[in-house]
């Protein structure tokens, strides 16, 4: 689990283009969106779901589901690991 985590952070950061972090500047259990956390919006959500489709054969059945699963990257690498195709 640790490895599928540091590989989601190195993907949104290449994906989102966030040039000023790197992985080891992103806690797993920080929100993603909002003030508190990387400060993510509705744009960097649909690239999320384009990388987890592309990469692990992924697709959300709508936005909800997005919404609960993009909390933190371990949530996104407990879905990921749970439902992933490839």
């Amino acid at each position: 689990m640790d490895q599928l985590i540091e590989t989601l952070k190195e993907q949104l950061i290449d994906t989102l283009n966030l040039e000023e972090i790197t992985a080891a500047d992103i806690d797993e259990n920080a929100p993603l969106f909002g003030a508190q956390g990387l400060g993510l919006d509705s744009i960097d959500a649909l690239e999320i779901i384009v990388l987890l489709e592309r990469n692990y054969g992924i697709r959300l059945k709508n936005a909800a589901e997005g919404k609960d699963i993009f909390t933190s990257v371990a949530n996104i690498a407990n879905y990921v690991a749970a439902n992933r195709t490839k």
